[in-house]
């Protein structure tokens, strides 16, 4: 007989069985230890029995193991049984169930979890307002991989709206966190940001300056930045409004500048 120190532990056995491809031999040992609340390894193996359940295709018995382990309030183990849940529950369009998960797993306070679990609720957000909260508690939590792609979503987003100062301020708040995922992309999105910024104050210049050799300097840079943004009919029409102005000495300078090749 083997001596009880030698014994294999359950969960290894029953982790060996899945991986060789005995989920249903995997799935009874599991079962056995989820149900005896008074196991140590209670909580890990409901969630081990959820993953083996999925794995045979018994959605509900899966989340049944997940909701054993997440009322366990185990600090990993709960929070990996609410991500299975949320995941599920998204997978089959559940999107109020799915989002109840992911806020459980705010609700866990589990650091290595929160990026995923707010990036999640910002997509599953009902409205602009919700995802953008979402958006900016994933960049809070410092994390290089979800944080980068938060700022992206968020930045796109404002300066979809308008706001590229706003998106400038993400931005730049996120290029701060060490070690940042895709910080090329974020400093191509800051340096669109500033185009929108800079067309915002050249056309202040525009409406503002008494002297036609600012004035024209600014319509020439203000129609020059336009179509780095796409705008090439805004930019046509900057040109005209200098070329057609009534003070004739800015139409002149205006004419000089739109002849000259860059």
């Amino acid at each position: 007989m083997t001596p009880p120190e030698l014994e294999t532990p359950a969960l290894d056995t029953a982790r060996r069985l899945a991986e060789s491809g005995d989920l249903d031999g995997s799935a009874r040992i599991l079962a056995e230890l989820a149900a005896d609340p008074g196991h140590p390894d209670h909580a890990q193996a409901a969630v081990g029995l959820a993953v083996v359940l999925q794995e045979l295709g018994d959605a509900e018995g899966a989340r049944a193991a997940a909701r054993t382990a997440l009322a366990t309030g185990h600090p990993e183990f709960a929070a990996q049984a609410a991500c299975h849940l949320a995941g599920g529950f998204e997978r089959d369009g559940l999107t109020e169930q799915a989002r109840a998960a992911w806020q459980a797993v705010i609700g866990l306070a589990r650091a290595d979890y929160l990026p995923v679990a707010h990036l999640a609720l910002a997509r599953l957000a009902g409205d602009p307002a919700e995802a953008e909260r979402a958006l900016r508690e994933t960049i809070a939590t410092g994390d290089p991989d979800f944080g980068s792609r938060a700022a992206q979503w968020l930045a796109e987003r404002l300066l979809e709206d308008g706001e590229p100062g706003e998106a400038a301020e993400v931005l730049l708040h996120a290029l701060r966190t060490p070690g940042i995922e895709d910080a090329a992309r974020l400093r191509v999105l800051l340096g669109l940001a500033h185009l929108e910024l800079a067309c915002a104050e050249f056309a202040e210049a525009v409406e503002e300056s008494p002297e036609p050799e600012t004035g024209a300097l600014a319509i020439e840079l203000l129609a020059r930045t336009l179509p780095l943004r796409g705008r090439e009919e805004d930019a046509e029409r900057v040109w005209a409004y200098g070329l057609e102005h009534d003070d004739l000495d800015l139409a002149a300078e205006v004419r000089l500048r739109h002849a000259r090749e860059l």
